[in-house]
């Protein structure tokens, strides 16, 4: 009696609702499905691989449990690579986010020609990742390269910028900083137009500067998009790969102060054949990104101010 007065009392759903819940669903299942192809499923199985050793030709893996881990930790390349990851990322990301936050406020006001500067400062996003390494590689060339060329009209001495390994990984953050500018730029440009204008009219009015504004009305109000583009530009260069391969190989004298986790797996994976340890390498990376931005998400709320 009881379950059918809970039956009988309960409300019917209308059918206007639930046809908006199946399109709902409609819409969003090809994002679910493609985030559980391209990523969940890829998380599992490299978690799963890295309690394996690659047999030959890549058959045949034999388990032996965490000797992965045990070797990871033992293994110096591992805390060279773990060390210039982070110098990257703390260097790159506020860096870039700095630049492209000046540019944004200079490009949202009311300046002859900003829809062409704003595309020049969007191109290197653009340009394919090698493109760039090849333009960035021929300008740090040591004998022929443009940059010498200017320090030496200069009367400077020339300078390693790839090999040297205590520059090195500071020329491929200057190749991050110039790449990643274009993005970050064009989300915090569409953050601040969501600003609405009463605010700046109404802080003219009392007399406020264009400073006094930038820290006490842009940042606060951008500071969402400012949270959004910090995130992922720190997952973005955490995964730093490709301008790191291109400018440095193996026998590079640098190569020790400028290669990454990803660089290592790349090398573990693809040029050794132990696609369990270089699974390995990649779960290591996937705990420090998480362990990031659980920090970021907890941080968010002393400085993140959503109106």
């Amino acid at each position: 009696m009881a379950e059918s007065k809970n039956i009988a009392g309960r409300k019917k759903i209308p059918k206007n609702r639930l046809n908006e819940w199946k399109w709902a669903y409609i819409m969003v299942a090809p994002t679910i499905i493609g985030i559980f192809i391209l990523n969940i499923i890829p998380i599992i199985q490299t978690i799963y691989m890295s309690f394996f050793k690659s047999g030959a030709f890549g058959k045949k893996n034999v388990f032996i449990g965490l000797t992965n881990y045990k070797k990871m930790f033992m293994d110096v390349q591992i805390w060279y690579a773990v060390r210039n990851t982070l110098i990257y990322t703390c260097l790159m990301v506020p860096v870039t986010i700095a630049i492209a936050l000046i540019i944004a406020v200079v490009l949202n006001k009311q300046i002859k020609g900003k829809g062409i500067y704003r595309t020049i400062y969007f191109i290197p996003m653009v340009a394919a990742p090698a493109a760039v390494t090849m333009v960035w590689r021929w300008l740090y060339n040591y004998n022929f390269g443009f940059i010498n060329h200017f320090l030496a009209g200069l009367g400077l001495d020339k300078v390693k910028w790839t090999e040297d390994p205590k520059i090195a990984l500071f020329s491929i953050i200057i190749i991050g900083i110039w790449s990643c500018i274009g993005y970050s730029m064009v989300i915090l440009l569409a953050g601040l137009q969501e600003i609405p204008k009463d605010f700046y009219e109404a802080s003219n009015i009392d007399g406020a500067s264009s400073l006094y504004q930038f820290f006490h009305i842009t940042l606060p109000l951008v500071s969402p998009t400012l949270f959004f583009v910090a995130v992922t530009s720190i997952i973005t260069a955490m995964q730093v790969f490709d301008v790191i391969y291109m400018m440095v190989d193996v026998a590079n004298p640098a190569y020790n102060n400028s290669v990454s986790l990803v660089y290592l797996f790349y090398n573990n994976s693809f040029k050794y054949s132990n696609k369990g340890y270089g699974s390995a390498i990649v779960v290591l990376l996937l705990a420090f990104i998480l362990v990031i931005t659980v920090f970021q998400m907890k941080a968010q709320k002393k400085w993140v101010n959503y109106m």
